[in-house]
């Protein structure tokens, strides 16, 4: 009888033990004790390393197009028209001569500079790497591809292995832009964007599902964030490589234009590279479960390996099952919100600070290094402190740590607006500073919220949302702006309206809605431990009746 009680209560206890604990080492007194950077292998910096360096590369081979496509354009004869200062002359001489005033190339190319006999023609008439033709590739056929395809290809990786896929679509986007330094025709160019955005949407699914495998929930935002730091590194890197590696004309005597194909071999070599390091000195980590909060939301659900014979459209409804919870769907527009933000300014900078006098020297000299500066220590240290907030608190406490970098940065990006350089742009370092730490928190809290084993699945549909409602906003641009237009305000005072409600604004929106979703999300974590108690006093019992009954 004793022997059948112990193999009985073996066999209930097992089930509790595969669904409530997961298979990892208990952390004992001395761990808690440990200091945060005590608990860092050597493996997981060098892992986050090569993570780091692919999504460098993943902006810098995307932003590079934007780089270069003026003399791209007039080598390929694309895009627009319009009338610019001869390459041999200095925006000093392009202030005075007001090329870009002109309407078409008669008007152009009458345009002088000087007086009497010293005057000078000065003006081309020439593609401008702006208009439709343009517009499409640097966007729908990017983004659709890179959203779309995004969802599809981690689907195998929720089954398959992680680190083959990422090391092959780094490989295949680095192809793609290297390939386009010996594009001939405008069509060839398409085909290859399309490329570029199908590879590239593997990359942070793929990241974020192995980097919550290989790193403690206690450190895995801090990981988040210094990945995210590939994205002001690559973007910064693309105006620094794009511009000076165009200039030097690299191995080229016959015409002046062809500089720009350097920039994509050089830019597209290193991650052939870093793709094949992956691939030889990379483990494929081993798949833990979600956060504990996660699981036990999904503890009504079979476990989706048991089912590898289920059809795409039920593993789609699984996957897409989490984000109809109402504190994700909150967080996921709160955090869309933000990014329409961050894409709103990104898009006029350029514009705007040209519209209020600022020569491409002053830009340079500040938007060149505060991005990558402000930024990179942005989402790093955000990333630190909701891992510091979020021990002994919850899930929710990580929203709290956006809400308020969010409320903080505000006023300062309105700054960048309402003051006069250089104050302007000295704004941007604490905006960049506060308002970048939405990215890895905003992450880390969906990777906790979803089951490891559609975990990668669930980032790309993240991803898609707020790409595709960040990536389109700024179209409300124009419209806003021909309003303030009409009220008689300046093109420039104009630009400035717009962006007032665009940027600064939308800050302010979607911290107001990571606030009900932090409730939520608070709401949730207390019901499920309630949820887990009462089942475990249920086991209790259930055991201790199985016991009398034999």
């Amino acid at each position: 009888m004793e022997k059948n009680r112990e193999i009985r209560g073996q066999s209930e206890r097992e089930p509790l033990l595969q669904q409530d604990q997961p298979p990892a080492v208990q952390p004992t007194d001395e761990d808690d004790k440990m200091f945060w950077w005590q608990k860092i292998q050597g493996y997981q910096l060098y892992a986050l390393f090569l993570f780091l360096i692919t999504y460098l590369l993943n902006q810098l081979d995307r932003y590079m197009l934007a780089i270069t496509i003026k003399p791209m354009s007039q080598e390929l004869k694309f895009g627009d028209m319009g009338c610019m200062i001869g390459s041999n002359y200095s925006d000093a001489v392009a202030g005075s001569a007001k090329c870009g005033d002109a309407l078409s190339q008669t008007e152009c190319l009458a345009k002088t500079y000087g007086n009497g006999s010293e005057a000078r023609y000065v003006c081309n008439w020439d593609y401008n790497g702006q208009g439709f033709q343009y517009q499409i590739v640097a966007g729908p056929v990017f983004i659709v591809i890179y959203t779309f395809a995004g969802i599809f290809i981690s689907f195998a990786a929720d089954k398959y292995n992680r680190k083959v896929m990422l090391a092959s679509c780094l490989i295949l986007w680095s192809v793609m832009t290297l390939l386009t330094g010996f594009i001939k025709e405008y069509w060839q160019l398409v085909l290859l964007r399309f490329g570029l955005g199908f590879g590239e949407a593997g990359c942070t699914p793929f990241v974020a599902s192995m980097l919550a495998d290989i790193y403690p929930t206690e450190l895995r935002g801090t990981a988040l964030g210094i990945y995210n730091w590939g994205i002001y590194m690559g973007y910064s890197l693309s105006y620094a490589l794009g511009n000076l590696i165009t200039a030097a004309n690299i191995n080229d005597q016959s015409y002046t234009l062809h500089g720009w194909r350097w920039s994509f071999f050089i830019s597209g070599m290193p991650g052939i590279l870093i793709g094949i390091l992956i691939l030889l000195t990379l483990k494929e980590p081993e798949r833990k479960n979600a956060s504990k909060e996660a699981t036990q939301a999904q503890q009504g659900d079979q476990s989706l390996n048991s089912t590898v014979s289920e059809s795409k459209l039920k593993r789609l409804g699984k996957i897409l099952k989490p984000f109809l919870a109402p504190s994700l769907i909150l967080a996921v527009l709160a955090g869309s919100i933000r990014n329409a933000a961050g894409y709103v300014f990104a898009y006029n900078t350029q514009p705007y600070f040209t519209g209020i006098g600022q020569s491409k020297e002053d830009i340079a000299k500040y938007m060149g290094w505060i991005p990558i500066v402000g930024g990179s220590l942005g989402v790093a240290v955000g990333g630190f402190i909701s891992d510091r907030v979020v021990k002994g608190r919850g899930i929710y406490a990580r929203v709290a740590v956006v809400i308020a970098s969010l409320l903080i940065a505000a006023p300062f990006a309105a700054g960048t607006l309402f003051l006069s350089p250089p104050y302007a742009y000295i704004c941007q370092i604490p905006t960049y500073l506060f308002g970048e730490m939405w990215i890895g928190i905003t992450l880390a809290v969906v990777v906790e919220l979803i089951p490891s084993n559609i975990r990668t699945s669930a980032v790309a549909v993240y991803l898609f949302i707020i790409s595709n409602i960040g990536g389109n906003m700024p179209l409300l641009v124009p419209p806003i702006q021909k309003g303030f237009e009409n009220q008689g305000f300046t093109k420039s005072g104009s630009l400035r309206g717009a962006l007032y409600i665009l940027y600064p604004g939308l800050y302010v929106v979607g911290a107001v809605l990571f606030v009900p979703a932090m409730f939520l999300l608070k709401r949730d974590q207390v019901k499920l431990k309630e949820a887990e108690y009462v089942k475990m006093q249920t086991s209790q019992t259930s055991i201790a009746d199985g016991d009398k009954n034999s």
